[in-house]
């Protein structure tokens, strides 16, 4: 057995963020608290600094670690990745071992494709839902693993909101999603040359890579410079099957402090957005809620959520800052 270059959150702790970053070493330490955490696994960031020894390549035995973890969540989530009945699919993410602004965003939905897609609506029985996921995989895909202008997929989306005379994402049916997702195709093959990539490992072997190249992006080594941060820490990749926020008026998501960050006042303080997205409430595009209204549309889940909030709190012994999702 060569050396370990994956973790599941069940083998990570808080004291691990040299191997598996902030965010994944903080996913590992909630999940073994017994917190509602879906279940993932972290590239480490050693597995980011072989990736530039390898020139750029993912290695055979990193992606048959990959594939070991995979198989792991699908049986314990009695979901295949990318499948045609019930899709497993995934959230890609950069997790430095310092916080830096320039590193990769966040990649939701992958494992989407022109197949899985129709197994997501069945599974789900929401076909609008599903075919809402598959545009905003391929546009986030498409802007964050293969950097082409996120303004091309937004004014595919305007034109026909346009059309159709509405103003919210949410007044769209799943024909009009169905006539975006074709039209993002078109624009990913103009802008590559190629189709996008329908096979699920492939799509995770690209944004493991982006990942790990957006660890030396130039704004990511001018704040190293600035802040005496190593070059050679490398960057962690968090790989998390997805929960949905986006399926309709009993979904959302939502960011929040567990206390007030400007006055200290113990009580929650944040927004949420109802059938939406994580990049919904930070995008601007709708008026988020305040926290405080989630008791008056949820009690139970904010309930939940308030004692989550006290959990971590009490465990870190440190204000809490927190991205909740409701499916």
């Amino acid at each position: 057995m060569g050396k370990k270059y994956v973790y599941s959150f069940k083998e990570g702790n808080k004291d691990m963020r040299h191997l598996l970053g902030g965010k994944g070493a903080n996913l590992a330490e909630m999940m073994n608290m017994g917190l509602p955490v879906p279940n993932g696994f972290t590239v480490t960031t050693e597995a980011c600094n072989r990736y530039y020894e390898e020139d750029g390549k993912l290695w055979d035995e990193l992606l048959e670690e990959v594939n070991e973890h995979i198989k792991e969540i699908e049986e314990e989530l009695g979901k295949k990745f990318s499948d045609l009945e019930n899709p497993l699919l995934f959230s890609v993410r950069s997790g430095a071992v310092f916080s830096m602004p320039g590193m990769m965003d966040t990649i939701l939905n992958l494992g989407l494709n022109d197949k899985a897609v129709i197994g997501l609506a069945k599974s789900t029985n929401n076909e609008r839902f599903a075919y809402d996921s598959y545009r905003r995989f391929i546009q986030m895909f498409s802007d964050v693993a293969m950097q082409i202008p996120k303004v091309l997929f937004d004014t595919v989306l305007d034109d026909v909101k346009a059309k159709k005379g509405v103003k919210a994402d949410t007044e769209l049916d799943a024909e009009d999603l169905k006539e975006i997702v074709e039209k993002y195709k078109v624009i990913y093959k103009e802008e590559m040359g190629e189709d996008f990539p329908q096979e699920p490992m492939k799509q995770l072997e690209y944004a493991v890579g982006s990942v790990s190249e957006s660890w030396n992006n130039p704004r990511a080594k001018i704040y190293r410079k600035l802040n005496n941060i190593p070059d050679d820490l490398g960057t962690a990749v968090n790989i998390q099957s997805m929960v949905f926020g986006n399926m309709g008026e009993t979904s959302g998501t939502g960011v929040a402090f567990s206390r007030n960050p400007a006055t200290g006042e113990n009580k929650l303080f944040g927004e949420f957005l109802m059938n939406a997205q994580g990049e919904d409430v930070v995008a601007g595009i709708r008026t988020p809620q305040p926290i405080s209204h989630l008791e008056d549309v949820m009690p139970e889940i904010y309930e939940q959520f308030l004692n989550i909030s006290e959990n971590l709190e009490n465990h870190y012994k440190d204000m809490q800052d927190l991205e909740f999702t409701i499916e």
